[in-house]
């Protein structure tokens, strides 16, 4: 009698284990692999990818109403996936601000950042960076009306928004010592909302973003062209992945050297007083 009771049980505790492993594999579908999570993991030999852009900002990152993203990263990002053999149907895009770009990246929800990911000192502590592959300069945004604001110094008392996670508006305050009146913002979409209600006086960053949201043909915003600083985009990725690092950046050789960049760069910015970099930039190096 108790041998068939402790076969019974055995047999009960097998069962049991065996939903929770069942449980457990498809609690873990639906997002990445473990070994995908894991510190230090590579995104070479990835099936799939998924990749952190921007939601809101016209030409280089959008998501569409029908969910889709378009802009200049995110085809880029798109040529990188494609070359490091991941098929388009493979590739998700997850809208990343700049204030989450670190933590997606940690966390393993994305396995790539092209979201106009300044690479700086600080943030190299953070992640790896491959790139860069563009090399913006900072500008600054105005009202369509505004003629006092020629140069970055124009801005001491003035207005400036200051997007959480963005160092562009350090650029102003601390490197240039200009004493602006910062506003925060929550993404660059916002800025220039809040320029356009005469919230805030000046928009400053990238002349890519800038440019992107002037080409969206209106009147009531224009850049000043008085660029001041250099700011290298680079692609993001898990801390420690450098040899994913170092074939992406043979990757975004190739785009250079083959005219794809150039191709690219006049679809997103051609229709706009812009000159833009078609050469291969100088890269950060892998760490």
């Amino acid at each position: 009698m108790r041998g068939r009771q402790r076969a019974a049980r055995a047999a009960w505790n097998a069962v049991a284990l065996a939903v929770l492993v069942t449980v457990a594999v498809v609690v873990a579908l639906p997002g990445h692999p473990p070994d995908r999570m894991t510190a230090g993991s590579s995104i070479l030999g990835a099936d799939s990818l998924v990749i952190g852009v921007k939601p809101d900002q016209p030409g280089l990152g959008l998501r569409l109403p029908d969910g889709t993203f378009r802009g200049f990263d995110v085809d880029v990002a798109r040529y990188v996936a494609g070359r490091l053999g991941v098929p388009p149907g493979r590739v998700r895009f997850h809208p990343t601000p700049s204030s989450e770009r670190e933590e997606v990246l940690r966390n393993g929800i994305v396995d790539l950042v092209f979201a106009t990911y300044s690479i700086t000192p600080e943030r190299q502590q953070l992640v790896t960076f491959a790139g860069p592959y563009y090399v913006a300069r900072q500008d600054i945004l105005v009202r369509g009306a505004e003629n006092e604001i020629a140069s970055v110094q124009d801005l001491e008392g003035r207005r400036l928004c200051a997007v959480d996670g963005s160092h562009s508006w350090r650029r102003v305050t601390e490197e240039r010592g200009v004493d602006a009146r910062l506003v925060p913002s929550p993404s660059y979409s916002a800025c220039v909302d809040l320029l356009v209600r005469g919230r805030v006086d000046a928009v400053s960053t990238d002349d890519l973003i800038l440019a992107g949201f002037v080409g969206a043909d209106r009147t009531d915003v224009k850049m000043v062209n008085a660029p001041f600083t250099s700011e290298r985009y680079g692609v993001g990725l898990r801390k420690g992945d450098v040899k994913g690092c170092q074939r992406v950046n043979r990757i975004l050789t190739e785009m250079y050297q083959s005219g794809a960049a150039e191709t690219l760069l006049q679809q997103w910015f051609g229709s706009v007083d812009l000159e833009v970099v078609t050469t291969v930039p100088e890269f950060v190096g892998c760490s």
